[in-house]
């Protein structure tokens, strides 16, 4: 009888997919996915066959160097997600830029996605986590009454917090520093 490798559990492709959904969704992972292909586009077009280039020399160069901008731009996007606004605004530009400085913006596909996807990271806003339920509820005893359910204050509503009301108090009882009392 041969003993092969033991078969994965069912449940950990489904926790590692969740796990990379949390991750995904902490950071402006599509906007990196189509930047990061903008500049794959850009990247490579000038080590096509020389048949397709339009552009050959400092060109190509140029569009090389804005291909990689814009790959370090969606690595910056994932690994960094404050810095968000930064890389969007940088990637937007090296993708416009790459318009007349790399083939015409990688026959315009790679500066579409660069666009796309450096406007994208700048109109990201991370998920707010969700209000939930409090998870320990008091249980009233039999005989015991129920308690209200705790209310939040308005707007216009004073603050109850017993050190807010000393220091209120210490306020009124302190004369005022107004202009009759300072010396000047």
């Amino acid at each position: 009888m041969t003993t092969g490798p033991e078969p994965t559990p069912p449940g950990a492709l489904t926790r590692g997919r969740s796990a990379f959904r949390r991750w995904r969704r902490t950071r402006p992972f599509w906007s990196a996915v189509w930047t990061g292909l903008g500049g794959f586009v850009i990247f490579f077009l000038p080590m096509a066959p020389l048949g397709k280039i339009l552009q050959v020399g400092i060109g190509g160069v140029a569009g090389m160097a804005g291909g990689v901008v814009l790959m370090a731009m969606a690595l910056l996007m994932l690994a960094l997600p404050g810095q968000r606004h930064t890389a969007g605004v940088i990637a937007v530009i090296a993708g416009v830029a790459s318009f007349p400085l790399s083939n015409l913006g990688g026959f315009f596909v790679g500066m579409f996605l660069a666009v796309l996807g450096g406007s994208m990271a700048f109109g990201w806003l991370p998920e707010k986590p969700a209000r939930g339920w409090r998870r320990f509820r008091r249980v009233p005893v039999v005989g015991e009454p129920a308690e209200e359910p705790d209310e939040e204050p308005g707007e216009d509503a004073p603050p109850t917090d017993a050190s807010t009301e000393d220091r209120a108090a210490e306020q009124r009882a302190r004369p005022s520093a107004g202009p009759s009392s300072r010396h000047v």
